[in-house]
């Protein structure tokens, strides 16, 4: 019997973390002896949210989370800069978790899972998005929070927090959803 225990690294930019972001934490615990969540940043995605909010959110609505459903491993979250893989390696993961909502989704996950196998050497476990998370993303939920003049419409894709947060983006015109909506209105 091995004694080996078996983490894994969440990784994303959780900008901003939503219920299908924490549906695969949650199942990613009944799956592995740890999980890391790994806060990183895409430089392809203008931010909304600095790093240090990002961390705070994911941090305070996990430790919700396992209060909830105290079953299953143990969840740390982190912030990180780099290539995940080499943040993987560092923190000693088993595998990178990933959650899939669609085809789409599919396509682009296994193509990186591939390359972090060749390059890195490190697995990737793939989690299927519950029915209800299928088309939640955070970049949905920036064009809402942009557009839209009530927020309370987000409340079945993010907790109460995420939206009290966003609202605050909101009403201090944060650029990035200036820039934002500004984009949508002309492609109208």
């Amino acid at each position: 019997m091995s004694t080996r225990t078996h983490v894994a690294l969440y990784p994303g930019s959780f900008d901003p973390i939503t219920y299908g972001h924490l549906d695969v934490i949650q199942r990613g615990r009944r799956l592995f002896d740890g999980l890391v969540v790994a806060v990183g940043r895409n430089p392809a995605k203008h931010q909304l949210f600095t790093a240090k909010e990002r961390v705070e959110m994911c941090r305070a609505l996990v430790e919700d989370l396992v209060k909830r459903e105290p079953e299953g491993a143990k969840v740390t979250v982190r912030g990180f800069a780099g290539l995940t893989v080499d943040f993987a390696r560092s923190i000693g993961a088993a595998a990178l978790l990933r959650g899939v909502r669609n085809l789409s989704d599919l396509q682009y996950e296994v193509q990186q899972a591939v390359t972090n196998r060749e390059v890195a050497g490190i697995e990737t476990a793939f989690v299927v998005a519950g029915q209800s998370f299928a088309y939640t993303s955070s970049s949905l939920i920036k064009q809402i929070t942009a557009m839209g003049e009530d927020l309370s419409a987000l409340s079945a894709m993010v907790p109460p927090l995420v939206i009290e947060r966003l609202a605050a983006k909101k009403a201090e015109r944060h650029p990035a959803l200036e820039s934002l909506r500004a984009s949508l209105e002309a492609a109208e």
